[in-house]
């Protein structure tokens, strides 16, 4: 399962509205940084076949197969702190990440 916070589903839902379009939102992974892997987020048109769809909080999150494996169980929230703000994941299924937050490993 990948549930949002309601802040985060807030932040997405007002992103596809300033769109115009969208399904909802595909959360991924892929091979980066110095430990790995690092998240990918990607507004979604056409949901593919081959996506899990999530329901929370009235937004649609879809995940490929491949990255389902690494991401079930993740809670995603969104988070001001000073000038940044930005998507904050919390992985069960995460090990470590680099010293700069940008890769993780599982």
């Amino acid at each position: 399962m990948i549930e949002m916070t309601e802040r985060a589903a807030q932040h997405v839902r007002d992103f596809l509205q300033n769109r115009g379009k969208g399904e909802g939102i595909r959360v991924g992974i892929r091979t980066a940084g110095c430990s790995g892997l690092a998240y990918v987020l990607e507004f979604v048109d056409t949901p593919d076949d081959n996506d899990t769809r999530f329901e929370s909080h009235d937004v649609a999150i879809f995940v490929d197969p491949k990255s389902l494996v690494y991401l079930d169980g993740l809670l995603m929230d969104y988070v001001a702190e000073g000038l940044n703000e930005g998507f904050r994941f919390t992985n069960p299924n995460q090990k470590g990440e680099c010293g700069c937050g940008e890769s993780f490993t599982v």
